[in-house]
């Protein structure tokens, strides 16, 4: 399909608050062990200074251990913004809020980590942002920053740093008095 799925957003916050409501609704995506996993890409648009979402891909399933997987789009469709800056994947966790140590990996940071937009010269990080709703409905949005290599959560439309990823095997150090849940 083309064109966005989502947006305009004026910031990243907006956005992923957004996109944490719609992928975590879709068919399974919040069912838990037997769920399954959305995958999208977010993107920026240089000449409108906003935050889009691609359409979403369910491909994926599971793998022996049991960890869900989607393949998270590796091209954009959106006639519409020729100038987009794709700036990171986004998945949804049918199971845990956590992000595995495969998400937070060396292997899965898209370089470059760091993207100019031509017009104002504002510096963009590429991020992978993930996504869980709880039983009660709530739901939360978390990003891994590919340049900082840190793990926040939004909490209250603000990210707020709750780890670190100190190697490239992806193991989170959680900062002193945080953690994945307020």
């Amino acid at each position: 399909m083309d064109g966005p799925l989502a947006g305009p957003f004026d910031s990243l916050e907006a956005l992923a608050e957004h996109t944490c409501e719609l992928m975590t609704r879709q068919p399974g995506a919040s069912s838990g062990p037997y769920g399954m996993e959305y995958c999208a890409l977010h993107y920026f648009s240089q000449k409108e200074q906003a935050y889009y979402l691609s359409y979403l891909s369910d491909l994926g399933g599971s793998r022996p251990n049991g960890d869900k997987y989607c393949f998270i789009p590796s091209s954009l469709n959106d006639p519409s913004h020729p100038d987009a800056l794709i700036l990171g994947g986004d998945h949804s966790h049918p199971h845990n809020r956590r992000f595995s140590p495969r998400d937070l990996s060396a292997a899965t940071i898209r370089y470059p980590t760091r993207i100019v937009d031509q017009g104002t010269g504002k510096v963009l990080h590429r991020q992978l942002l993930m996504l869980y709703r709880e039983k009660n409905g709530e739901c939360r949005a978390y990003a891994f920053d590919h340049v900082n290599r840190v793990v926040s959560a939004l909490r209250s439309g603000a990210w707020v740093p709750i780890g670190d990823v100190p190697n490239d095997q992806g193991h989170i150090e959680l900062r002193p008095g945080q953690d994945w849940v307020p």
